[in-house]
């Protein structure tokens, strides 16, 4: 309960200005400075993956790239912003969820997104991830992407640069056990991140993702207000940030219940990006 509190306190005091932003046209994942935009490979390939949902025509709209992955990605450039939304052409949007995966409601989020034959994206916290391993695994068979969200959760603008890497590592340590590959994405806790943060990430061979659209499920507003939130700020490239733990998440549960078939329905391809980069 204590560090339950200890979010939405830290969460309000950071908001989400940290990383909202608008970001120009072209590439594929877009960055809120002058980046250039993350190279892409085939969408879902992967060990477990292999068995994933087969993709939906108009639901699931995979990232450009073709050609098989690379067992490991290549030297990544060291960004100053983190990536916000997706680029290109067409009504693509994605979903996230930080936090987890917690056994009482990351399931009931992975069966909506089954219903609808959806991926999202979890950034997972490596203390919820060694005890919730069977979720990473279904993530993986059900080819969604998994990226790092670090071990506790820490601000890490506050840590030493070793702590950060201990914090980071161990988190995909974990994700390589449970999910069958490292992860290739990562999103710092509060939004809140720093030149160490980026630096390390890239070496770890992780791009920064942070997000367009806050949901503030972390705030527990209800959950219409959670799916207003979703359906109004519903636009082309749009990454909407959500939550499967850290809480009581039983309106994120419900609201997904509600927009997910209203994005559907109105055009949107939910997508995820790609298992491995050239």
């Amino acid at each position: 309960m204590e560090k339950d509190q200890l979010f939405t306190r830290r969460r309000m005091l950071l908001g989400s200005a940290a990383v909202l932003g608008a970001a120009g046209a072209g590439g594929v994942l877009m960055s809120g400075g002058g980046d250039r935009a993350a190279r892409t490979t085939a969408g879902l390939a992967g060990p477990q993956a292999r068995q994933a949902l087969k993709p939906s025509e108009f639901r699931l709209q995979p990232l450009i790239g073709s050609g098989s992955p690379r067992t490991a990605p290549g030297k990544l450039k060291v960004r100053h912003q983190p990536i916000l939304r997706l680029s290109g052409k067409g009504r693509n949007m994605m979903l996230t969820f930080d936090d987890g995966p917690h056994p009482d409601y990351t399931p009931h989020i992975l069966d909506t997104l089954a219903k609808y034959d959806v991926r999202a994206m979890f950034f997972v916290c490596g203390e919820m991830a060694v005890d919730n391993k069977e979720l990473l695994a279904r993530m993986a068979e059900e080819g969604h992407v998994v990226g790092n969200h670090t071990w506790s959760h820490p601000l890490l603008t506050e840590l030493a640069r070793r702590d950060i890497r201990d914090e980071i590592e161990s988190t995909s340590d974990v994700i390589e056990d449970a999910y069958g590959d490292r992860p290739q994405w990562f999103r710092a806790p509060y939004g809140a991140w720093n030149r160490a943060t980026f630096q390390l990430g890239a070496e770890m061979g992780m791009e920064p993702m942070a997000w367009t659209v806050d949901t503030t499920d972390w705030m527990t507003p209800g959950t219409s207000t959670v799916v207003e939130r979703v359906e109004h700020g519903a636009a082309p490239g749009v990454v909407i940030l959500s939550h499967d733990a850290g809480g009581d998440r039983t309106q994120s549960v419900r609201a997904i219940r509600e927009y997910l078939p209203y994005l559907l329905d109105h055009g949107y391809h939910l997508t995820v990006p790609p298992r491995r980069m050239t």
